[in-house]
């Protein structure tokens, strides 16, 4: 069959003079060339999705626009039989793009809570929430990105609680504090030139580098942990009503994450049960390399099981109205964690439940990943 390349108008975050539009499709012999009308010194973001529908569109380049109109050379795969195309266009340049290895989660709303009701009370009520669009790392903070960022400049002015283990360097960080993820945030923003997002005063004026204190946030600012319904909207992968990170079925089991499988929950449908036998070589942790599982339609790894992922908020019960952007309660005593670990139940993976604990807490099954957010 031939390729069918359909082509969308371009779209913005931010307004411009001229948002970016695809005005003409040529054939080339290595495949299609968009010609792309935009704004000159804005950031172009050209992505592709095999289904108009998809929640996750693939991001096939970031382009700092220079002149325009401008082309650009796209490469297919034999075995499409279609292909659509938009741009994004972003203002400030390449700082405002997500890194290749975060994914652009939507902004919108969705439904928060357990909607199985076979969870705990505090996962209840089932309420609407809207968020707005954000970037979540595709994978858990590995021990070799947290190594790199640590060490930078020779730590760079930032003490830690802990050092930080990790079974390998592809596997998660883990035995670290919440401080410790909150701090190493601002240290990653400031090794890439990005704004920090955590601060020890109110005006936003001394970073966040030492000590254990519940900071101040910039929320528009550099890398930061999610909230917690921004993990929640993120696990969903834009479908909602669903017990895990995949709407296909409401079960889990081995092939699909790192947890521990347990025959008194019917919706453990593993045929290997205890300690997921791909990882279980006899010295703990057991946990597995980010990214040995298939993505959630946002193409998110592992937001079920190998280590529990903390939030931003303090734990707190849920509202019983909408809401928008919630930050959690302004004090508390314990930090939620999201998503199950390689040594909890098949319970503990469930996209609504909840887990709270002392911040300063550190295990070998609690980690986290970054949020950034979009212009």
């Amino acid at each position: 069959m031939p390729l069918e390349l359909l082509v969308l108008g371009g779209s913005m975050f931010l307004a411009a003079a001229n948002p970016p539009s695809i005005s003409t499709i040529s054939f080339l012999e290595a495949g299609p060339e968009l010609s792309i009308t935009s704004d000159i010194g804005i950031t172009n973001q050209i992505q592709s999705a095999t289904n108009i529908m998809q929640p996750a569109w693939k991001v096939l380049t970031n382009i700092v626009v220079t002149h325009s109109p401008y082309s650009f050379a796209d490469t297919i795969t034999l075995s499409e039989n279609q292909r659509f195309y938009r741009v994004l266009g972003f203002s400030g340049g390449s700082t405002n793009i997500g890194p290749a290895s975060m994914a652009l989660i939507p902004g919108g709303t969705f439904q928060m809570g357990d909607s199985f009701s076979e969870g705990a009370v505090w996962e209840l009520p089932v309420h609407a929430v809207t968020v707005s669009a954000f970037y979540l790392d595709k994978y858990e903070v590995s021990k070799a990105l947290w190594d790199k960022v640590k060490a930078w400049n020779n730590g760079n002015g930032y003490g830690y609680d802990n050092d930080g283990s990790g079974k390998a360097a592809t596997h998660p960080v883990q035995t670290i504090n919440w401080y410790d993820m909150v701090k190493w945030c601002n240290a990653r923003s400031e090794m890439e030139g990005r704004v920090p997002a955590y601060y020890t005063d109110v005006g936003l004026t001394q970073v966040y580098k030492t000590g254990q204190t519940a900071p101040y946030v910039n929320w528009h600012a550099g890398y930061r942990l999610p909230t917690e319904a921004e993990w929640e909207k993120a696990a969903r992968g834009g479908a909602n009503g669903h017990r895990f990170p995949w709407s296909n079925v409401d079960t889990i089991s081995h092939s699909q994450a790192n947890y521990y499988s347990d025959s008194s929950y019917s919706y453990d449908v593993s045929p290997t049960r205890g300690y997921n036998p791909a990882f279980n070589d006899g010295v703990m942790p057991y946990t597995s390399p980010v990214g040995s599982f298939a993505p959630n339609a946002y193409g998110l790894y592992d937001m079920s099981g190998n280590v529990w992922e903390w939030c931003w908020d303090w734990a707190g019960n849920y509202s019983s109205i909408p809401e928008t952007d919630p930050h959690g309660p302004d004090t508390g005593s314990t930090r939620v964690g999201r998503g199950g670990n390689w040594n909890y139940y098949a319970e503990h993976c469930r996209d609504s439940y909840r887990y709270g604990n002392p911040p300063t807490d550190s295990a070998t099954n609690i980690g986290f990943r970054c949020a950034l957010p979009a212009p």
